[in-house]
């Protein structure tokens, strides 16, 4: 499966520096560029991406109102902050508008790429820095959750500390020397015994019972 993106950025220089860099994966297709939110909405209503870059900076419309459009009107499309601001108005402006991931401009390629590639499977990837945020923002909130319902082997406590870290299936595979298939199994029982819908939920939980 190729995964179709469409980059979002008022830079045209840093469009077209992307577009070259994910343009030599067999695995992605950049589909189309916007230097605005308004712009993104019409491209994506037309292209059908699976996967839209999203500035957040941007003139005419910005990146959380159209991310938030986005999710309305076109559901099945993942977004991805790609901004070089991690104020903490910004990131959960960006997260509650439904993006999917939130990374900075300063991302290695790989990491850039992986979360292209997790978030047309479904999964978001937090910058580890976004990803604290997340976890700090929530800790000192009130669990009302049930308790668990059976407690976390050893192996999904380590895989649940590196999901609460922002990493991907991929990444925790490769960090704990296991298959991708065998980290979504992981993954999925944690889900369950956490009693979470999604990944950030099952970290915000994981975190409320002192297992981070």
């Amino acid at each position: 499966m190729t995964v179709r993106v469409l980059l979002v950025d008022d830079q045209a220089l840093f469009r077209e520096a992307l577009a070259v860099l994910l343009d030599v994966r067999t695995d992605i297709s950049v589909v189309g560029e916007a230097a605005n939110g308004a712009e993104a909405l019409r491209l994506a209503a037309s292209l059908r991406p699976d996967v839209v870059l999203m500035d957040l900076r941007m003139p005419v419309l910005d990146g959380i109102a159209a991310t938030r459009r986005l999710r309305l009107e076109l559901p099945s499309v993942r977004v991805i902050a790609l901004t070089t601001f991690d104020e903490d108005d910004e990131v959960f402006a960006a997260l509650r508008a439904g993006a999917v991931g939130y990374l900075l401009k300063d991302v290695s390629s790989e990491r850039l790429v992986e979360a292209i590639l997790a978030a047309a499977r479904d999964e978001s990837v937090l910058q580890p820095s976004v990803a604290a945020k997340v976890l700090a923002r929530f800790a000192a909130l009130p669990d009302s959750s049930p308790p668990l319902a059976a407690p976390l082997s050893e192996r999904e406590l380590a895989v649940v500390r590196l999901l609460a870290q922002g990493h991907s299936n991929r990444e925790i595979a490769a960090a704990l020397f296991l298959a991708e298939g065998t980290v979504k199994n992981h993954v999925t029982s944690v889900l369950a015994k956490l009693g979470a819908r999604d990944r950030t939920q099952a970290a915000l939980r994981a975190r409320s019972l002192g297992l981070l």
